[in-house]
């Protein structure tokens, strides 16, 4: 009889600071410590999550960057790209456009799907609105082009044939910013994080084999509100 071990479901996370864990309560800005962030606490949970965010990350232009994490998928042998930006193309914008952020985050994907691994698949997540902060007090139409960003995510997702998810669905709380997550966010985003991944890959549990990937349907399922 074979030995039986856990087997950690390999995923890796790009996005940006809300995925770095950068804690604003710093006089210059620091970073959640690693256990609460909601990364952290997918692995606490059985995952092998690779935290790839990065401070004021905006949605890639360029094909070497798709290249670059395709190549981290494959050296990590992930089933699954979680991908969560926008929020800082967003803040960067003259005139804040949920359509502008989509139409790049769909030329970043469209490049990603030419090069990733053909055993991973992506789950393109729209981060939580914004709230009015010391980050986010731009206008009133940045926090309504937040609002909206998820559905035109979604659309996206359906159109591509990648896995969506809204985490403004999540109850995430941010800091006094009005863009970061503070820590009961970061347990917010992994719990609803957490029921997404698994309808997609499936629930975590005792194997003797390394689990795959169900059959990617023509229509990804959508997190419900």
């Amino acid at each position: 009889m074979g030995v039986v071990r856990a087997v950690r479901r390999r995923i890796v996370c790009y996005g940006d600071s809300n995925t770095y864990g950068y804690d604003p309560r710093a006089y210059l800005g620091g970073r959640h410590p690693r256990s609460a962030r909601w990364t952290a606490l997918l692995e606490s949970a059985g995952w092998f999550p690779v935290n790839e965010g990065e401070n004021g990350r905006c949605i890639p232009k360029q094909s070497q960057d798709a290249g670059i994490l395709a190549h981290i998928l494959r050296r990590e042998e992930a089933e699954l790209a979680v991908v969560m930006l926008g929020s800082n193309d967003l803040l960067r914008q003259a005139v804040p456009s949920a359509e502008a952020c989509t139409e790049r985050m769909g030329q970043f994907l469209s490049m990603l799907l030419e090069v990733i691994p053909p055993s991973c698949q992506i789950l393109l997540t729209a981060p939580p609105p914004m709230k009015l902060g010391t980050w986010a007090d731009h206008s009133e139409a940045l926090l309504e082009e937040s609002r909206r960003l998820a559905g035109c995510y979604e659309a996206l997702a359906r159109k591509l044939g990648v896995f969506f998810a809204d985490a403004g669905a999540w109850n995430v709380d941010l800091s006094f910013d009005g863009v970061h997550f503070s820590e009961q966010g970061h347990r917010a985003f992994a719990d609803g994080m957490l029921k997404i991944l698994e309808q997609i890959i499936g629930p975590v549990n005792r194997e003797s084999g390394s689990p795959s990937l169900p059959r990617k349907p023509a229509v990804p399922p959508t997190e419900s509100p």
